[in-house]
């Protein structure tokens, strides 16, 4: 009869146990020194060896021959607590057994020494299901136990277990086990069956797994009932997987906004087999790697999962900020968590996808915060306005390449003059000096003529926003347009190539140099206004009547 893998390849004794050394070594320690508790409790996540080692601890103290704290498995006592032929030793599932009634005959019985071996052990697991008079009915055993009896508590909350039943018990906390440590595993029982088992597949696995290898064991028994080789695209054409390279290429088009190609992928997975849910998952974890990346770039390569080389997570960090991660890793695990109560998987997984693209879309607080931090990104980006290029000058075209209707006539003769008429000279005026005028650029009228020609040239709906001086206010000077703006969010909205070209090209040919646009927070400085003209000094009037009758000395009168 075929025995599954997790269940054939349990360890035996403690050197067995994959990842635990800190507490099989304690173990160990108070076997070889008869230094043992009355009762433990062994916590953990799922397939990390608390049963086994409970059930290793429970052959090794009643071992007649332990070899350096392990059970030698040889022996009567080791072979019977095994095959479960010794009654003194017993396995209790407490989500079974959980009721006031079963834990009363199991202390009434507890009383009586074991018949077969030395110790009396019981196993209770998933103890945190027992109710509250069971534990109140365990306690008292707990508490004053006899020399002969011993408890191993196993489970998987903590938080469940009264802090009474905590006290009384020596607590092991078993960790998950590392992802290096279960390909090893994976790697030694492969070759143990004559699977062919690739070492990609082997690390695939054991990211899959999430620190238990009991897990690992269970797909790698899944993977392996076809036959052949068990390579990476097998184990994701078996478990219904997306693969590393569809999640990354669906994250870059995510990072590109192109929903409909998203789309395209999501409806591809699905035709071929993908469940929507693990696309979601390995999605999910995906995001998770770059924001640990990106928040911790240090310490972040122990956390990874490892799923991803670094050209492709160095690639894709780029692309996103941390809070368009924290937005997008949020939005998708609420998607998850929504994904067992929905009516319609791949709808939700579509609109989940179509909101990672599109981050308007979504209206939380954490779509709010990425939104804003993309503002200020881009507030922060100054835009240069390169200078525009000098059409070129036509040449002018030769006298033989000229139409005939232009070509160069003779000129025409001069018209005859006419008599001079005489005029009375008028006494001369002394000019006054008149003040230059400012330059256009200089003076107050310089911004609302030069928007006005905007019209047109410019976005629309940058052009009201221009036309407002209470926010904006320009300048030009020896080639520079400066655009004095009230705040960094004013100067975000105009610092658009679009925008600034247009201003660069109309100065250019408004004042016949090239013209670039440059930025400046704050109001415009006062321009100082030309000197008003001082008046001349007025001519002595009987000098200028004399200097007039001068003019007719020379004339007779007949």
């Amino acid at each position: 009869m075929y025995q599954a893998l997790y269940r054939k390849w349990r360890p035996r004794t403690f050197d067995d146990v994959v990842g635990q050394a800190h507490i099989t070594d304690t173990l160990k320690r108070q076997v070889e020194g008869n230094r043992l508790s009355h009762a433990y409790l062994f916590t953990g996540t799922r397939g990390t060896g608390k049963t086994t080692c409970a059930k290793i601890l429970a052959r090794a103290v009643n071992c007649e021959h332990p070899v350096q704290g392990n059970p030698c498995n040889a022996c009567p006592a080791c072979l019977g607590i095994e095959s479960g032929a010794i009654l003194d030793v017993l396995e209790l599932d407490a989500a079974s057994n959980n009721g006031v009634d079963q834990v009363r005959a199991l202390r009434d019985e507890a009383v009586y020494t074991p018949a077969a071996v030395r110790k009396r052990v019981y196993i209770v697991d998933e103890v945190h299901m027992l109710s509250t008079p069971a534990f109140n009915a365990l306690l008292k055993i707990l508490e004053e136990p006899p020399e002969h009896l011993m408890f191993i508590l196993a489970t998987t909350e903590l938080h469940k277990v009264p802090a009474t039943i905590k006290s009384r018990c020596q607590q092991f906390a078993f960790k998950r086990i590392l992802p290096g440590d279960i390909t090893q595993r994976l790697g030694y029982v492969a070759r143990q069956e004559g699977l062919d088992l690739t070492a990609d597949a082997a690390a695939l696995l054991a990211r899959l797994a999430d620190g238990g290898l009991r897990d690992a064991l269970s797909l790698l028994d899944q993977c392996s009932g076809g036959g052949g080789t068990i390579d990476e695209s097998r184990v994701l054409g078996t478990l219904g997987l997306a693969g590393n390279l569809e999640t990354a290429r669906l994250m870059e088009l995510i990072s590109a906004g192109d929903a409909a190609q998203a789309l395209e992928t999501l409806d591809r997975l699905y035709r071929a087999g993908k469940d929507v849910s693990s696309m979601l998952s390995e999605l999910s974890g995906l995001t998770r790697d770059l924001l640990l990346r990106r928040t911790a770039p240090q310490g972040a390569a122990t956390l990874l999962t490892g799923g991803f080389d670094e050209s492709t997570m160095r690639s894709l960090g780029e692309r996103f900020t941390a809070p368009r991660l924290m937005q997008m890793l949020t939005l998708l695990q609420q998607t998850l968590a929504d994904l067992g109560r929905s009516t319609n998987r791949r709808t939700d997984a579509e609109l989940c996808l179509i909101r990672l693209c599109d981050i308007t879309l979504d209206d939380s607080l954490t779509g709010l915060t990425a939104r804003l931090a993309r503002l200020e990104q881009l507030m922060s980006c100054a835009v240069s306005v390169p200078a525009p290029v000098a059409a070129p000058v036509k040449p002018k075209p030769k006298q033989d390449d000229l139409p005939p209707w232009e070509e160069e006539r003779p000129p025409l003769p001069p018209e005859p003059e006419e008599a001079p008429t005489p005029q009375i000279p008028t006494p001369p005026r002394q000019e006054t000096s008149k003040p230059e005028p400012a330059p256009a650029a200089a003076n107050g009228e310089f911004w609302p003529s030069f928007c006005a020609g905007l019209h047109g040239l410019v976005p629309p709906s940058a052009h009201p926003l221009l036309t407002n001086a209470a926010m904006v206010t320009g300048t030009w000077s020896s080639g520079v347009l400066t655009l004095w703006v009230r705040d960094e969010f004013t100067k975000a909205l105009l610092n658009k190539p679009a925008i600034t070209e247009a201003m660069a090209k109309a100065a250019s040919t408004r004042f016949g140099q090239p013209t670039r646009v440059v930025f400046t927070i704050g109001k415009a400085p006062a321009q100082s206004s030309a000197p008003a003209p001082q008046p001349a000094p007025e001519a002595d009037a009987l000098d200028q009547l004399l200097d007039f009758g001068s003019k007719f000395d020379n004339i007779v009168i007949e």
